[in-house]
């Protein structure tokens, strides 16, 4: 073993954690927004003051050495003290909190997000806020993988151990047609049948909630698209190129095709989402209960309120959690 030289830091840690998560420098780069010679070069800081070889850099993705599997379980756990002393000093004086890496899904992005960011940097007076938008698979993943301290994301299946879930809203799928493709008499199913079906990509887990809730029903429908836009998706059925099914989030998302498309409930079993805040059990106190407790309000006012007073039935089924 080499004789240890320098001194171990916290920074050096992190750079450590995130190169053996994402096996390369560079893209542990990406991810800690820092260049990719002042993460190597912390990298090789911390295997001077450790004395031995963490990872294997010649290795293509690039592998722990036996030292380095023994260590990455300490530095996880160094990282959450961190964390978690950062969180409870923000209880005193909650200015003291210096940075928060949010994920959102992109549903949020226009107009809850940026009134939650008001809020919060009100509170947290000292805090940098880093956002992330992306689909709520990668969000989980990035939460998992503590690339992000709170996510904003689609619940997913059951939680994990280490997850701390705040439900906020709870949506129902509904579908959206060419303006009046579907006349007032007329069974909606029968219609929908006829048309092509421009599906959300099976991708992404809301795409897969979808297709396995059309094998559950033992639908024959026409799929002729696949895309992952609401955008996309609703400039063909405002173009009349056939019907799609998402959530009132998504319908009102593309506003700009809103007025050439009607939206109806599902003419089959209704199927429903929950979006939900989470972030890693018991490392930020109760930080994100009271982000959870902030977002509701403002979920109701800018989407349960503008969806209902347009889609009137949908009061009873698109409404924020209670917590």
């Amino acid at each position: 073993m080499a004789e240890p030289s320098g001194r171990i830091t916290l920074w050096g840690i992190e750079v450590f954690v995130a190169i053996a998560e994402e096996a390369s420098i560079s893209a542990a780069a990406r991810r800690l927004d820092a260049s990719p010679s002042a993460v190597s070069q912390q990298l090789t800081n911390l295997e001077a003051a450790l004395g031995t070889a963490l990872l294997n850099r010649n290795e293509r993705p690039m592998s722990l050495t036996p030292a380095g599997a023994l260590f990455q379980h300490r530095a996880r756990a160094m990282l959450n003290e961190a964390a978690t002393a950062r969180a409870e000093l923000a209880q005193h004086d909650i200015s003291v909190l210096m940075r928060l890496r949010l994920g959102m899904i992109e549903d949020f992005d226009a107009g809850v997000t940026p009134q939650l960011l008001r809020g919060m940097a009100g509170e947290l007076s000292n805090c940098r806020f880093l956002l992330e938008t992306g689909a709520s698979h990668r969000l989980i993943d990035r939460l998992d993988a503590r690339a992000l301290d709170v996510i904003v994301a689609a619940d997913m299946g059951a939680e994990a151990d280490w997850m701390e879930v705040h439900p906020i809203l709870e949506e129902p799928f509904l579908a959206a047609v060419p303006r009046g493709v579907v006349p007032r008499d007329a069974d909606p199913l029968a219609v929908l049948r006829r048309l092509p079906l421009i599906l959300y990509t099976e991708r992404h887990h809301m795409g897969r909630m979808i297709a396995a809730h059309l094998v559950r029903q033992n639908l024959t429908l026409n799929p002729r698209f696949e895309l992952d836009s609401y955008h996309a998706i609703m400039a063909m059925v405002a173009a009349g190129a056939g019907w799609t099914i998402l959530t009132p989030l998504g319908f009102m998302h593309a506003r700009r095709f809103r007025g050439q498309a009607d939206v109806l409930p599902l003419p089959f079993a209704p199927l429903t989402r929950t979006i939900s805040l989470t972030a890693r059990r018991d490392v930020l106190q109760d930080i994100p209960a009271r982000m959870a407790g902030r977002l509701r309000p403002l979920v109701q006012a800018l989407v349960v309120e503008p969806s209902v007073e347009r889609m009137p039935w949908l009061a009873e089924t698109l409404k924020v959690s209670t917590g």
